[in-house]
């Protein structure tokens, strides 16, 4: 292991809340730790902060009160950038300003020893252009660091072009010795999660922009129809509007304004309106005093039928909902043995019921056709959406209601569009990282785990194409590319490439 010894000193320049986030991870692993910010007086309030943090650890029982004297004691501001000169590692954590970092490594490399090491906490400038003006950019990789640093365990470590690899393992086991969960990424626009998670905030988005449902709604059908923490309005007003567009427009831009990337005009005009989220008072959603969320569209309930017909076995994680509805009371019987055709569910009344699949419901040689949304674990799943053809009627959509009520769901009526919600939003997040995989930007392993910690996701992207398959979710966005012209929904090589291949072993 290359890790950094306790005996070195560890730098931090920027004392914002990421910079003292950074410094209290290296200080509570039995680093000195020096800090240092070009605002008179800033450094001095930081090691304050962090201070009184260790102070609050204490109270929590987390660290005992020797522990923390200890550390105070190797904690020290500094007035310039020569006081840095005997550190083994000096991170970053200053304004996302591409100039102001290559001027500050520019300048610490006149400091620093040949063996210090350079990183940056960057969370979606190049490495590599960072690194640009340095004489030996060799030693320079990216530290990326999610807020708050104490608590959140991922940290990317991120190699540019010309990062040797020396460099990058040292970084990596540095981290892995502070506690930290690191994985490896290469320098690609947004590195692994801001990469990754893009659709997960523009496909609501578009949802939105399509007029699908409303943001409480595709909030709730995301968040407790399969799992994620939180729903993307929700999250963005927390990162901030105005921070998460500047992430979106950054990718987009360094990716040459590839469609897949398209940030959205409705989030650019929230932003023109000065509505941040939450530290502004209004994002989305109303923050100010005594305002209530609003709730999500929710059906009132309806009756359950009786009895249904399964045709052939659903797909996927579909294929529990025939245990459902038998847990439920409801009789189900078969018509065709399985493997003939999609399934889907005939309800009482003659309309069918059909897992979402990147066709609207209306025009379907179905008929009268409602589509139920992805979830990745019906069982668990507590709110689905349905969205019903134009040739359903309103009894149509009662018995469809009442079937998922029945089996314990909340449900919420949206708009017929290709991909719905949560299919359109999973098949895109599956198509960023077999990409990403197959590009070498990461591991697949480093993918799911950078997924799972860096934005809490219910699991990783590619377990999920495990459980979905490669041919459900290239075919879902195939028909989604032929309704949505333009390559935003053009599923990547990478991802036909699979299906193919998953084609041939059935």
């Amino acid at each position: 292991m290359t890790a950094l010894r306790t005996s070195s000193t560890v730098a931090v320049v920027g004392t914002g809340t990421m910079g003292q986030g950074i410094a209290q991870v290296a200080l509570v692993a039995g680093h000195r730790v020096r800090l240092y910010d070009t605002a008179p007086g800033r450094a001095e309030g930081a090691a304050g902060a962090i201070v009184q943090r260790l102070d609050r650890l204490v109270e929590k029982g987390r660290i005992s009160a020797d522990d923390r004297d200890a550390a105070r004691e190797r904690l020290s501001p500094a007035a310039a950038l020569t006081e840095l000169a005997d550190t083994a590692l000096v991170i970053e954590a200053i304004l996302e300003q591409l100039p102001a970092k290559q001027e500050l490594f520019a300048a610490l490399e006149d400091v620093v020893s040949d063996g210090c090491l350079l990183a940056t906490n960057t969370s979606s400038l190049s490495v590599t252009a960072v690194a640009g003006r340095l004489r030996r950019p060799g030693r320079c990789v990216g530290l990326h660091f999610f807020n708050p640093a104490p608590l959140l365990p991922l940290v990317e470590v991120v190699s540019g072009f010309a990062t040797d690899e020396a460099a990058a393992t040292t970084a990596y086991d540095t981290a892995a010795a502070w506690g930290k969960k690191p994985v490896r990424c290469a320098d690609t626009p947004g590195f692994l999660v801001n990469r990754i998670a893009r659709p997960f905030y523009a496909e609501a988005l578009r949802a939105y922009e399509e007029r699908v449902a409303d943001p409480a709604t595709i909030d709730a059908v995301l968040r407790e129809g399969t799992g994620f923490r939180m729903g993307p309005f929700e999250l963005t007003d927390l990162i901030g509007q105005d921070v998460n567009e500047a992430v979106t427009q950054s990718v987009w831009r360094a990716f040459f304004q590839d469609p897949k990337f398209t940030p959205s005009l409705a989030q650019r005009r929230l932003v023109e309106s000065g509505l941040h989220g939450r530290k502004a008072g209004r994002g989305w959603f109303d923050y100010s005093e005594g305002a209530r969320k609003p709730a999500p569209q929710t059906e009132e309930p309806r009756p359950a039928p009786e009895e249904v017909v399964l045709h052939a076995q659903l797909p996927g994680p579909a294929a529990v909902l025939r245990e459902l509805m038998e847990e439920a009371g409801v009789k189900v019987t078969r018509d065709r043995a399985p493997g003939e055709s999609e399934g889907f569910i005939g309800l009482p009344g003659g309309a069918c019921l059909v897992l979402t699949n990147g066709h609207p419901a209306t025009g379907r040689a179905y008929g009268r056709c409602i589509r139920f949304d992805l979830s990745l674990d019906y069982r668990a799943a507590t709110r689905v959406a349905l969205a019903a053809s134009r040739t359903c009627s309103a009894a149509d959509v009662a018995e469809a209601v009442g079937l998922f009520q029945a089996l314990g769901k909340q449900v919420s009526v949206v708009e017929d569009v290709p991909g719905m919600i949560v299919a359109r939003t999973i098949a895109m997040i599956i198509d960023f990282a077999v990409d990403a995989a197959a590009r070498g930007v990461a591991t697949p392993e480093d993918i799911d785990t950078a997924m799972r910690l860096g934005v809490n996701y219910p699991g990783g992207p590619l377990e999920w194409i495990e459980r979905l398959g490669a041919h459900w979710v290239r075919d879902l966005l195939d028909s989604m590319h032929r309704h949505h012209a333009g390559g935003r929904y053009e599923p990547s090589w990478a991802l036909r490439r699979r299906a193919d291949i998953e084609e041939l072993v059935l």
